[in-house]
């Protein structure tokens, strides 16, 4: 079963480069459903792994530490499944969505290129790999960004290209200071060494924990990282919008962050406590600057940063609720995020604006969208029974369980700030009296409104099944972050499990 873990990173690149080739011939259809098709066959073979507790596959049978290897564990498995589901049904939506641009092979490529980065950085099991996977994904994401090729969307492009670059020579830096302390780039067995020579205080560590904060939290977005978030997100395609914020900003950010500190490098109270600062500062800071926008996009991002903010307060308290309140946001805000960006995009196409101020009466002409669009708001917002509900709540309790009123009162206040900020969205776009330019649009096409209701009815679901969730997907994939030695073994071949 260990051989299927590089088919997630080989299948995506080998259909990105098939797709260039056979659309010298057809151009049309081809990208659109072979994309589908190659995504869902990754997630049938997340379906034949999910139960088969630890896989390490040695590349070229070189063990580990000397080898590099792929591993699969249950945060591995939850992040697989966020990354290729939410995928899945971007491309959906993009089956439509795309009828507009010229360029498929350009959106599609790139599409599975970035997809295939992603899985890497959640399966890889060294910090140099996970580098060159984080690289692969950031350079088609910043191709994706510029898509349309206008001046709004190559000056985003470019912001996010510089701050990438920036991030990108953080985490290196990092990652040769590890190497040159630890004589590995193998993550287990990093762990190892810094256990067994108890260096949590060396110094060089400590820069290098630094600099991976700095690096993988501008990889993140969250405040004060975010200076290209907000630019960048508005002005990629709707699809790629909700693939930015719904997955791509964890993958490349949180989950290094939480596998590192969590598995790697200890969590010392300094970074718990600087994580704690940084994720209450983002939910205030990105809540605040989204209350001013009148451009529905914009708006979605600052509170991407916002948001952001929710889990890394989570992963900062490093209590056991704490941790399962972070996953389990991180599951929620992938949802509902890519609802709320999938949802813009059909408002755009069918409209031609993101101006609130020119919207209002859509739930007269574009019902199914208004209706998901209002449960992607609701569902951020903290209204139960909606996923997000669930997930801040226990956020708030970690912080109130570790006693930190500072944190808990920064989770309340955002809270209170983002639902402001969503009723404002719904009395503007959504209802209200209806706006010429509303009275010429039409629903969007069958495959986009497929899209919004399957994401409408997610965020439904797992907030009615929110226990069920917890237990069986978000409880293994925290025993993996609180059991270092449990993850150390199973790398390095000294045990089994799960």
């Amino acid at each position: 079963m260990e051989r299927i873990l590089p088919l997630f990173v080989i299948i995506p690149v080998f259909s990105a480069v098939s797709t260039l080739l056979v659309s010298r011939w057809e151009r049309r259809k081809f990208p659109r459903i072979w994309s589908i098709l190659t995504v869902s066959s990754l997630i049938v073979l997340l379906y034949f792994i999910w139960n088969q507790g630890v896989l390490v596959h040695e590349m070229g049978g070189w063990k580990a530490p000397f080898g590099i290897v792929m591993m699969k564990d249950s945060l591995t498995r939850f992040m697989l499944l966020i990354i290729n589901g939410v995928a899945l049904i971007t491309l959906l939506y993009s089956y439509s969505y795309i009828l507009k641009r010229e360029d498929y092979l350009r959106f599609f490529s790139m599409f599975l290129l970035m997809l295939a980065g992603m899985n890497g950085v959640a399966l890889t099991g060294d910090l140099f790999n996970l580098f060159i996977f984080l690289e692969i994904a950031s350079i088609a994401s910043y191709v994706l960004v510029g898509y349309d090729i206008g001046a709004e969307e190559l000056e985003a492009a470019f912001k996010y290209l510089i701050m990438g670059v920036l991030a990108s020579m953080s985490i290196l830096i990092g990652i040769a200071i590890v190497y040159s302390v630890t004589g590995s780039v193998n993550m287990a067995d990093i762990a190892r060494f810094i256990e067994a020579n108890n260096i949590v205080d060396n110094k060089a560590i400590l820069m290098a924990t630094g600099l991976f904060i700095l690096g993988f939290g501008l990889k993140a977005g969250f405040v004060p990282f975010h200076a290209w978030l907000p630019d960048a997100h508005p002005s990629a395609p709707a699809p790629i919008s909700a693939m930015l914020s719904g997955v791509l900003i964890k993958s490349l950010g949180i989950y290094p962050l939480i596998r590192i500190f969590y598995n790697v490098i200890p969590m010392s109270p300094v970074v718990s406590n600087i994580f704690i600062f940084l994720g209450s500062l983002s939910m205030i800071v990105g809540a605040l600057m989204g209350s001013g926008q009148i451009d529905i996009k914009r708006l979605f991002a600052f509170h991407s940063v916002s948001q952001m903010g929710y889990i890394i307060v989570g992963v900062g308290l490093g209590t056991p609720l704490g941790l399962i309140g972070a996953l389990f946001h991180l599951l929620n805000h992938s949802v509902f995020k890519s609802l709320l960006f999938l949802s813009s995009g059909a408002i755009q196409s069918s409209t031609g604006t993101r101006n609130m101020k020119e919207l209002g009466g859509l739930r007269e002409k574009m019902p199914v969208t208004s209706g998901s669009t209002v449960v992607g708001a609701l569902s951020i917002s903290g209204v139960p029974p909606f996923n997000g509900f669930w997930s801040k709540l226990i956020i708030i309790l970690a912080a109130f369980q570790a006693k930190n009123m500072w944190a808990a009162s920064a989770l309340v206040l955002t809270a209170f700030l983002t639902l402001m900020c969503f009723v404002k969205f719904q009395r503007h776009a959504i209802f209200g009296k209806i706006s010429d330019t509303v009275k010429r649009s039409e629903e969007a096409p069958l495959p986009m409104l497929m899209s919004l209701v399957i994401m409408g009815l997610l965020c439904l679901l797992i907030g009615l099944f929110n226990q069920n969730i917890i237990a069986n997907i978000i409880a293994p994939a925290q025993e993996v972050l609180l059991n270092k030695g449990a993850y150390i073994m199973s790398v390095l071949g000294m045990a089994g499990g799960g």
